[in-house]
Order: structure tokens, then C-alpha cells, then sequence
């Protein structure tokens, strides 16, 4: 039970793994040509927990010595600060230009590791192992790295592909279901910018207990969303125009998470909640968008944050500062219909405050239900 196939970038090709229990084979077959006898471990702390005896033995198969890093869980590790520990603990343990670095984890230390891969000596082997949702089917695919700054989510970072990602969904066994909506957000995306069938794909995650799901039919969600993101890349890998569509929603989400200090909300529910404010903006300049997909993966989500722990004014500000501003204007990335994306320049700044008045109605309605 297993899909592979490959992706072409600039820079080269790269295979992709997808499948149940496909780890040990996938390792097999993207060490054909390696040479070297060392390798490089940078593992989650939860992941480690839960699944580090099997990738360190995994490993120790195929290399006579492996150095493990540990990344504390949180958004947090996305720092500079650590960043720089990661760069040392390569350096200082003898890394060469063709030792590989496995990076095994979600989207925090794919983001990381692959930043500390594009940079140490200008460029090591890289190679994905995701384990959660969100980083099968996005962060670990097209190439982009990078870690935050106090002024804003990956505001430093490379464009850097690996050699290999190997997708194995018995990583997923052991997310919490907090986890696997956060995955969720991002396919949800794919859904609204390119595939319609994505939305009723999804309905599996409606499930009481997602780690019972049909394990072919989460295979092929997950390759559906990879292939969309691969050709999305491939026609425009350093987001000159149509790469910029995979930021739906992520304009509102990166200013709700510098507001809630990277901590309170998770990036998939500042993700989803990030879409539902587009949507409305997208209707408000012109779209057409008569139905709410989304609506009915709203109970999916509980938040920690209240309307009263945010300031619209700050957010706004926040994405002022956001990497993808036109001058004094924010870009967003909005919908003409569903699955038809387009970049907008919206000048008017009480029209994105109403925006954020449909996150806020969100919240609300959340901590209702949850009463």
C-alpha cells in the first residue's frame, strides 16, 4: 500500500513515498547512492517519544555512525537562537557536504531542519521523514525553509529542496486528534484553490476516532494534496505569481499567530480561521462564493484564545508587516469562485477589519459550543 513518484524543481528531482509501514523500504531505496557512513538525526521531542527507537534503528541499519538533536515541541524552535544550536551541532560533529540530514517531525522541525540543511556549508543532503498531517501534505513538499523573527513566521529561509520525502502514516498513529485538524486546515486549502473533491475527501476526518481511518483512503487524500502543491511548484517554485495561491488564508493566520506569541493557537486553527475571513473579504470584492465549504468542519476545532485576547488593530499591524505586502497595502490571496484563486490588493483597512470580524464571530460561536 504505497504511491511513489517524483518531483521536478529547478534544482533538480526528488522522489516522494507515500504509504502505511513504507519507512524501512523508502530508506532502502533513497540510499542506493549514498557513499558515506555518517548521518545526521534531527528529530521532534514528541516524535522521539513516540517513534525514535524505530527511526534511530532504521537508520543505524544503513550507517555505521548516527548523530540524533532533539527539538523541543513549539513553534518556538523556529528561532534564530536555535537555529544557530542546530548549525553547531552539525558542524561541530563533523558534518561534509554528502552527509545526510533526516529531518523527522512536523512542519516546526521540517522547517527548521531544512533551513539548517540549505545553510551549512551551502547545502547538505536533505531527506523528509513528516509525521504529522501538516507536514505530508504541505510544509515537507516545494522546497521552502526557513525559521521566524521577532517581526514576523518565516521571515528568514531558503529555497531548498531535499532528496527525498518519505510519507509513512503509521507516524500518525500515535497524533493527538488536536493534531490531526491541525493537518486538516491545510487540505481544506487545497480544496478551495484547486480541488473541489477535497472538501467531501475530507468528511473522513469527521470521524470520532481518526486514527481508525481507512488507511488507503488517507493515502490518496494525502497524494492528492502533494500532486497539487508539486504542479502548483513546479510552474512557479520561487512564488513569482501562482505559488502564492498556497497562501490562502495564511495572510489572516501568520498575524493571529505573532498576536497569540506563536503559542495559544496552533497554525492549522489560524489557518482555518485565517480562510474563513478570506472567504468573506473574497465575497466583498467580487466573488461568488454561495456556498461555506468549510462550515461543516467548524466543530472540528477548539481554541484556547477568546475575542478578548485580541486587538484588531494589532493584527491588522501585524500583517502590515507580513512578507507578502505591496507598499503600504496588504495582498491577499482571495477567491473569484471556488478552486479560483487570485492575488487582490485591498487598500480599504475598515473592510479588512470587518474581515477580521468573522474570526472574532468564530471564536465566539466556538466558545459557545464549548460552554
Amino acid at each position: 500500500m504505497q504511491h511513489n513518484f517524483e518531483i521536478t524543481s529547478s534544482s533538480g528531482i526528488y522522489s516522494v513515498l507515500i504509504g502505511k509501514d513504507v519507512f524501512s523500504d523508502g530508506l532502502q531505496e533513497v540510499l542506493k547512492k549514498s557513499s558515506t557512513d555518517k548521518a545526521f538525526l534531527l528529530i521532534d521531542e514528541n516524535v522521539e517519544n513516540h517513534h525514535g527507537d524505530f527511526i534511530l534503528t532504521s537508520l543505524q541499519k544503513h550507517f555505521a555512525n548516527v548523530e540524533k538533536m532533539t527539538v523541543p515541541q513549539g513553534e518556538e524552535s523556529k528561532s534564530v537562537s536555535f537555529w544557530s544550536d542546530v548549525s553547531g551541532f552539525l558542524l561541530q560533529n563533523g558534518v561534509r557536504r554528502n552527509t545526510p540530514l533526516f529531518v523527522a517531525g512536523g512542519g516546526v522541525t521540517g522547517d527548521l531542519g531544512g533551513f539548517a540543511a540549505a545553510t551549512t556549508l551551502r547545502g547538505i543532503p536533505l531527506i523528509h521523514i513528516p509525521t504529522s498531517v501538516l507536514a505530508m501534505v504541505d510544509s515537507s513538499i516545494g522546497g521552502k525553509t526557513g525559521i521566524n523573527h521577532t517581526t514576523g513566521k518565516n521571515l528568514i529561509g531558503a529555497f531548498y529542496k531535499p532528496e527525498a520525502v518519505i510519507a509513512d502514516t503509521r507516524f500518525l498513529d500515535s497524533l493527538p486528534r488536536r493534531e490531526w485538524v491541525n493537518g486538516l486546515s491545510e487540505i481544506l486549502k487545497y480544496g478551495a484553490i484547486r480541488d473541489d473533491s477535497i472538501f467531501s475527501d475530507a468528511e473522513i476526518f469527521l470521524q470520532e476516532d481518526l486514527s481508525k481511518t481507512d488507511p488507503l483512503a488517507l493515502i490518496n487524500l494525502i497524494e492528492k494534496c502533494i500532486r497539487i502543491k508539486a504542479d502548483i511548484v513546479q510552474k512557479d517554485e520561487y512564488e513569482g505569481n501562482i505559488r502564492a495561491f498556497l497562501n490562502y488564508g495564511h495572510t489572516f493566520a501568520h498575524a493571529l499567530e505573532k498576536e497569540c506569541r506563536f503559542d495559544s493557537i496552533s497554525h492549522g486553527e489560524a489557518v482555518y480561521l485565517g480562510m474563513l475571513a478570506a472567504g468573506w473579504l473574497s465575497i466583498q470584492c467580487g466573488g461568488d462564493l454561495e456556498e461555506n465549504k468549510l462550515e461543516k468542519f467548524s466543530s472540528l476545532y477548539s481554541y484556547k484564545i477568546t475575542v478578548g485576547q485580541l486587538s484588531t488593530d494589532n493584527l491588522i499591524h501585524h500583517m502590515q508587516a507580513d512578507k507578502k505586502r505591496i507598499e503600504n497595502h496588504i495582498r491577499f490571496v482571495l477567491l473569484d469562485r471556488w478552486q479560483h484563486p487570485v492575488l487582490k490588493t485591498v487598500k480599504d483597512r475598515e473592510l479588512i477589519k470587518q474581515a477580521w470580524s468573522i474570526v472574532l464571530g468564530e471564536l465566539h460561536k466556538n466558545k459557545r459550543s464549548s460552554d
